[in-house]
């Protein structure tokens, strides 16, 4: 008998609970360890901000989905990994062990690196909002009707080391939106403030012409932009941004202020991993190799938002890579037929694509794009603006939060329609 654990109930660990049930053995056991029983769509968090959704709309119950696939579930969350020991330690004192370990945290949220930054629930003294969980996006939502009575300047960005910042362009063009159906677009000034080194390079050099289809949306609709930009702190409403030059210089200060602002944080690894040598790197996320493993613990494997990938190249301004649902869910595919083979005495093989496809919806039209691979070069470099996306996204969600509630994590007519796009989880086995 092998214990599996998976360490995260989120996306990457709901989707890896479901593909390794299927590679287990009968005399194997299966754990997830999450804080909580809920599952949160994340991708809808920011319609939940502005009163598009609800945060019930966006919850899935995962305790009867696990038990159904045999999984033994604790939702007391996990206080320490200790890899030398194989085993979890959990928030009440009990431990957890393991024979194979897959981290599915996702990230820490690094608002207290900057002064005034997150939510006032989230860190003390912050002033923004934050739509990197349900929770946040709710209280933006009351935020955000408390500011539509009194509307005045909105920022909105991601700050110096974020990494995921398609939500902050789809929260600017969303809010936007809903402005205009209010009537009170023309008494709110926009400014979006980021540390891209340009508007549309994600984290990703740009995908297609990202940087021109969003320039002219931001043109369109009378929004402002600050690129190279590290946030200083935040009071009384004033945000204070250095903008810097190519080579790194300061190039102006800009005081900002605002009645109203979203802004994502910079990530690093959860506490549980945090500082463990040889397991996770400086920031706290997880080294692994092309086969999604530890090197110095090679029964850890770390998928999804938690794991540790090098930026595409120097930027003025510290810019992290952005882990993307379909890049997630290759590393969940891999690992899942991996951790197969150990478990059947063979040497693991299956190498995650990373390939990215991405809707961004603005509401009343939106921005597509696939990258394949993710990190350039690429095979495939394309994106496409259009109405069409903002239905593609809704259609997406009920159709995710579907495959969740099923317990299935890729039903056959998700891998046929891939396989017309040709977009494949796998890169082709090597030959040994």
């Amino acid at each position: 008998m092998m214990e599996i654990v998976i360490l995260g109930a989120g996306l990457g660990g709901t989707l890896m609970a479901y593909e390794l049930a299927d590679q287990l053995r009968p005399e194997d056991r299966l754990t997830v360890i999450g804080q909580g029983a809920i599952y949160h769509f994340v991708p809808s968090n920011p319609w939940v901000a502005i009163g598009w959704r609800k945060r019930s709309d966006i919850e899935i119950d995962l305790v009867p989905v696990l038990k159904k696939k045999g999984a033994r579930f604790l939702t007391q969350g996990a206080d320490r990994v200790h890899p030398a020991e194989k085993r979890v330690e959990l928030t009440d004192g009990r431990s957890v062990p393991y024979d194979y370990l897959v981290i599915a945290t996702g990230p820490d949220l690094a608002f207290d690196e900057i002064p005034g930054l997150g939510p006032s629930s989230a860190h003390e003294g912050g002033e923004t909002q934050s739509v990197c969980h349900a929770a946040h996006a709710q209280e933006a939502h009351t935020a955000f009707e408390a500011f539509c009575n009194n509307p005045g300047p909105i920022v909105v960005g991601a700050v110096q080391g974020a990494s995921c910042f398609g939500p902050a362009y789809e929260f600017a063009f969303i809010l936007e939106t809903e402005l205009r159906k209010r009537k009170i677009r023309d008494r709110v000034p926009m400014t979006f403030v980021t540390s891209e080194p340009y508007i549309g390079h994600l984290g990703l050099d740009g995908v297609g012409d990202t940087k021109g289809l969003m320039e002219s949306e931001f043109r369109a609709r009378h929004i402002k932009w600050i690129t190279n930009a590290k946030v200083k702190g935040i009071a009384d409403k004033m945000m204070t941004v250095d903008e810097v030059n190519e080579d790194g210089s300061p190039k102006k200060t800009h005081e900002l202020p605002f009645d109203y602002a979203m802004m994502l944080p910079a990530f690093r690894g959860v506490p549980a991993v945090l500082g463990i040598e040889k397991l996770t790197n400086p920031r706290g996320f997880v080294m692994i190799d092309e086969h999604q493993r530890n090197p110095t613990y090679p029964e850890i494997f770390g998928i999804g938002v938690c794991v540790a990938i090098p930026p595409t190249g120097p930027t003025p301004v510290p810019v992290g890579v952005p882990k993307t649902g379909f890049m997630i869910e290759s590393m969940v595919t891999a690992t899942a037929l991996n951790i197969g083979a150990l478990l059947r005495g063979k040497q693991p093989k299956s190498r995650a694509t990373w390939n990215a496809v991405c809707l961004a919806d603005f509401g009343d039209s939106g921005v597509a794009f696939v990258a394949q691979p993710q990190i350039p070069p690429r095979n495939v470099n394309w994106a496409s603006k259009g109405l069409w996306v903002h239905y593609a996204k809704v259609g997406f969600e009920k159709y995710f939060m579907g495959k969740v509630r099923s317990g299935k994590s890729e039903p056959f007519y998700e891998r046929f329609l891939m396989r017309q796009l040709n977009l494949e989880k796998l890169k082709e086995t090597r030959q040994e």
